[in-house]
């Protein structure tokens, strides 16, 4: 993260965050609960300070993988000791339905009305405040070097070629879930197609990973392929490492990363001011710069150059969301699947 990103965060900290009552701001710290990684690098490096700054309080961030955030707020439902969550749509919906998230406050958020459409959630019950697509990440020297073409579709990670060097995500998160859907999708929609072709995959798959987080395997030579976010693939490009995005030819998954008031939160006034300065567009736009996830409200712009790089308009209307009352219905039964099927076969 850059000086430039952290002072232009404090700047428009002002704007995002009045000065907060004696009250509140003797209440101790607000809690983040949200993704590891690049994101943890970028709240911890570039939002926090500003906010803290502008709210005279203490922000302590936890980070962990979305369904990790949401086993934490199941287990402290009666006494919860997280604010704010940043969970992705999937398992934002389980925690909607679990009564964990509280509605956001119009009077705090101010700035839902700029908010596009895709990223409004019924009830307003926590919104999108970035948005990637679920994909291929592929090494291009190494393709290259081997004679194979960029991939294109999911059922591509099963070539021989690749035995031992692809890295699959674990359906506990939701690159996994989109593994499972991409090679539904691949073999006509039902999810038996689905788990013949990710266990066709999993025969070249070294390790599965939990963690969302895979940009070490790749730059330790131990992957050279998986199913992984538009956002993180872009983030390991940009230390000069030959990694490349593919669009799948079935259409990639829209992946909405969610901001959060948990319910009966410690410290919920300052949670929903820190989910409104998420919105503000100067936010968006840097962490469009620096994480490269699409802006979710209307008057965020970008140059071309980094449009490019994020998933816009077009992008959007081309991918194909998941039900994820359907998926959340059935995730146990795959999970259970999963593990016996596909990561121990």
């Amino acid at each position: 993260m850059t000086r430039l990103l952290a002072a232009a965060l404090a700047l428009i900290g002002l704007t995002a965050c009045a000065p907060p009552s004696p009250t509140a701001a003797k209440e101790g710290e607000l809690v983040v609960a949200g993704y590891g990684g690049s994101y943890q690098e970028a709240f911890e490096q570039a939002v926090l300070p500003g906010f803290e700054k502008t709210c005279s309080c203490k922000v302590t961030y936890i980070a962990g993988s979305s369904t990790d955030t949401v086993a934490k707020l199941k287990a402290q439902k009666d006494a919860p000791q997280i604010d704010v969550a940043l969970i992705d749509d999937g398992p934002q919906a389980q925690a909607v339905q679990a009564g964990l998230l509280a509605k956001l406050d119009p009077k705090a958020v101010t700035r839902l009305d700029k908010v596009e459409k895709v990223a409004r959630l019924p009830q307003d019950i926590g919104v999108g405040f970035a948005l990637t697509a679920t994909g291929l990440a592929y090494n291009s020297d190494w393709y290259a070097k081997n004679g194979l073409q960029p991939p294109k579709r999911l059922s591509d990670l099963a070539d021989p070629k690749l035995k031992g060097k692809v890295v699959l995500p674990s359906i506990s998160n939701t690159y996994g879930v989109g593994a499972l859907m991409l090679a539904a999708r691949e073999g006509g929609g039902s999810v038996e197609a689905g788990f013949a072709g990710v266990k066709k995959v999993a025969a070249n798959a070294f390790t599965f990973d939990t963690t969302a987080d895979v940009s070490n395997y790749f730059l330790q030579g131990q992957a050279v392929a998986t199913v992984w976010g538009g956002s993180r693939v872009e983030t390991l490009a940009d230390k000069k490492f030959p990694i490349k995005f593919a669009y799948p030819e079935e259409g990639a998954i829209p992946l909405l990363a969610t901001a959060n008031v948990v319910n009966k939160a410690p410290h919920a006034e300052l949670a929903q001011k820190f989910v409104n300065a998420l919105l503000e567009p100067a936010i968006q736009e840097k962490l469009a710069a620096e994480g490269y996830d699409g802006p979710t409200v209307t008057d965020a712009t970008l140059d071309a150059a980094l449009a490019a790089r994020v998933v816009g308009s077009k992008q959007a209307a081309e991918m194909k969301p998941l039900d994820w009352t359907e998926v959340n219905g059935s995730r146990a039964a795959w999970t259970d699947r999963w593990t016996k099927e596909v990561e121990r076969s």
